[in-house]
C-alpha cells in the first residue's frame, strides 16, 4: 500500500498466486479502477519475475491474480508541470511487482520439479550385478529386466541430469558392450536438497539488493 510498510513507490498492488496449468494474469479489480498503462507494467514485470522463482528457476505453472491496486493521479505544483515525485507512474508498479510477488510465492510456497528420462539400457548379462549399484547411486529406477541369452535389456527411468553421466561409465562397466538409449519423459517433483540456480535479476528477495540496484540504475 501506497505510504505503508517502507514501500517507496508510488503504488499500491495486491498479489494472490494459485497452482495453474500455465502463466497466466488475470484482474480482480474493477475496470478502469486502474490506467491501462500501469495493468500492463504490472502484468510484463509479473511475467519477467516468475522468469525466476524462490530458488532461481523459471516459475511454470503460476496464476497471478491483481486482487487490489491504488495510484496517485497526475499532479503538479501551482502553474507547474507534471511532477512525478507526487505522482504515480508506470514505473512505480513495474518497480513494485517483484516484490510484492515474490513474497507472494515464498508464502505460498513453490516446487521445483526436474526432467526425468526414459532408459533403455542394454549389457551382458553378467555385468548386470555390477550395474544396478551404479543406477542406484545415481538416483535411476530400474524397472522391467529383460533376459536374452547372454545378454539381457534393462528399462527405467533416470534424472536427464545424471544421463551423462551413466554415459560415461557405461564401458568400463560392461566392457564396451553397453548400449544406452534415453529420452525426455516427464517431469518430477525433486527428492532432497533443492537445487538452486544463481540469480541474474535485481533479486526482489533481497529487498535491500534490490532497491540499491534500483538507485544505481536511476530507475
Amino acid at each position: 500500500m501506497i505510504g505503508k510498510g517502507g514501500n517507496p513507490f508510488l503504488a499500491g498492488i495486491g498479489l494472490r498466486v494459485q497452482p495453474h496449468s500455465d502463466v497466466d494474469f488475470r484482474l480482480e479489480i474493477e475496470l478502469g479502477s486502474l490506467p491501462s498503462a500501469f495493468v500492463k507494467a504490472v502484468e510484463e514485470s509479473a511475467r519477467e519475475t516468475l522468469l525466476q522463482g524462490i530458488h532461481g528457476w523459471r516459475v511454470t505453472d503460476c496464476l497471478v491474480t491483481m486482487t487490489y491496486s491504488h495510484y496517485l493521479a497526475r499532479q503538479s505544483h501551482a502553474h507547474g508541470t507534471f511532477d512525478k515525485s507526487m505522482s504515480s507512474t508506470a514505473g512505480d508498479f513495474r518497480n513494485l511487482t517483484p516484490l510484492v510477488l515474490m513474497s507472494a510465492l515464498q508464502e505460498s510456497g513453490t516446487e521445483v520439479s526436474e526432467p526425468l528420462h526414459r532408459f533403455h539400457l542394454e549389457l551382458p548379462a553378467d555385468a548386470l550385478g555390477t550395474v544396478l549399484p551404479v543406477l542406484a547411486r545415481l538416483r535411476a529406477a530400474p524397472g522391467t529386466t529383460t533376459m536374452c541369452g547372454s545378454s539381457c535389456l534393462l528399462e527405467g527411468e533416470i534424472p536427464a541430469a545424471r544421463v551423462y553421466e551413466l554415459q560415461r561409465q557405461l564401458p568400463g562397466l560392461t566392457r564396451g558392450e553397453g548400449v544406452l538409449d534415453s529420452a525426455f519423459d516427464r517431469y518430477e517433483p525433486v527428492r532432497g536438497a533443492i537445487p538452486a540456480r544463481p540469480r541474474t535479476d535485481r533479486n526482489p528477495l533481497d529487498r535491500k539488493e534490490y532497491l540499491l540496484r534500483l538507485r544505481v540504475a536511476g530507475r
